[in-house]
């Protein structure tokens, strides 16, 4: 059974930093792609940034420059670090991991449960 659980969200002031991480097991392979999503109060989810197993990397337009997103293919990890922090980035930050777990199972998503992130002004 597959888990992915996040950790590293709290409080900051705008302009500070955070480092989020997120650890996914239970699978036999590295997952084909891991990522962040978030989600801010009366919003869909969106893509924050994504890392294949080919360490390609997509980001949000407003993320670009401030959020690096990086990963362990071996260990199925990957962290965010997120730098010059501001109010719009405040938000519920979901990981997520995409891949077939094994030999028998066909490529799907699975998700954390979220970690808050919240940014003072």
């Amino acid at each position: 059974q597959v888990q992915v659980v996040e950790s590293g969200g709290g409080l900051v002031q705008a302009g500070g930093s955070l480092r989020l991480s997120c650890a996914a097991s239970g699978s036999t392979f590295s997952f084909s792609a891991m990522g962040w999503y978030r989600q801010a109060p009366g919003k869909q989810r969106e893509l924050v940034a994504r890392i294949t197993s080919g360490t390609s990397t997509n980001y949000a337009d407003s993320v670009k420059g401030r959020f690096t997103i990086s990963r362990d293919g071996a260990k199925n990890t990957v962290s965010l670090q997120m730098n010059s922090l501001n109010h719009e980035d405040t938000a519920v930050y979901y990981c997520y991991a995409y891949g077939a777990t094994d030999y028998s199972a066909r490529p799907r998503d699975y998700w954390g449960q979220g970690t808050q992130v919240t940014v003072s002004s």
